[in-house]
């Protein structure tokens, strides 16, 4: 197994499967599914995932909304994500904890990094939700954040496309995919892999991130193995 530790980032947006908006049930069970095959080889695995399915605070404050009102928003959406993703993990049979940056006891334990590591060396799946517990940062740089945090040995950000392409491969038919690589690369061609604090954090910290389509069935099996799935950004 080529990562013993990683930090898995998903869309809010990928829990919404066909639907307009909210939480596929269904959805949920298969990356729980494919969670579970890394979890039984014993790979450490630590989650972030976004709120966009639910709440998107940029969107809100486009709309009159004030900025921070409605990024907290959108944390609480991303602990209403960690729930569900947290209740479906556990229904396959994985031990978790869900963990977040802002104090609700009553569901979550606050973030603390020591506890979080010690529950990632016992075998427990760690979500990490409400971002960073401040306004103006995204999910991407909570995501690169905590795996900086834990050590992890890369970011897996899953998505709905198969690694980062020349242009948006949705819009245009003509763009071709890297497989890999560096974050000069990344910065100097202008690609949009996450936003510029969450890439520049991974950079300074050396921290490889590979995009991949979590959407494809084993892909995250390949992943961790160490075969060329995806894009991998590196040194």
């Amino acid at each position: 197994m080529k990562y013993k530790r990683i930090l898995l980032k998903l869309s809010g947006e990928a829990l919404m499967g066909d639907r307009q908006y909210g939480i596929d049930p269904k959805r949920l069970a298969e990356y729980a599914q494919e969670i579970k095959l890394i979890h039984d080889m014993g790979v450490q695995i630590a989650i972030v995932i976004g709120g966009g399915n639910i709440f998107r605070g940029v969107a809100g404050a486009s709309n009159g909304m004030d900025r921070v009102q409605g990024d907290y928003m959108g944390m609480l959406a991303t602990v209403i994500n960690g729930m569900a993703l947290q209740g479906a993990l556990e229904d396959a049979g994985m031990p978790t904890r869900l963990q977040t940056a802002l104090k609700i006891e009553a569901i979550a334990e606050p973030y603390i990094k020591r506890r979080a590591v010690r529950h990632l060396e016992k075998g427990r799946i760690v979500i990490f939700g409400a971002g960073t517990g401040n306004p103006y940062f995204t999910t991407d740089t909570a995501a690169v954040l905590r795996g900086v945090e834990v050590n992890a040995d890369v970011i897996l950000k899953g998505t709905r496309v198969d690694g980062i392409y020349t242009a948006d491969p949705e819009k245009d038919a003509s763009a071709t995919k890297y497989d890999t690589l560096t974050f000069e690369d990344v910065l100097r061609k202008g690609l949009n892999v996450m936003d510029t604090t969450a890439f520049t954090l991974s950079q300074e910290n050396e921290l490889p991130i590979i995009v991949f389509d979590m959407n494809k069935e084993g892909n995250l099996v390949k992943v961790c193995e160490g075969e060329l799935v995806g894009t991998t950004v590196n040194v």
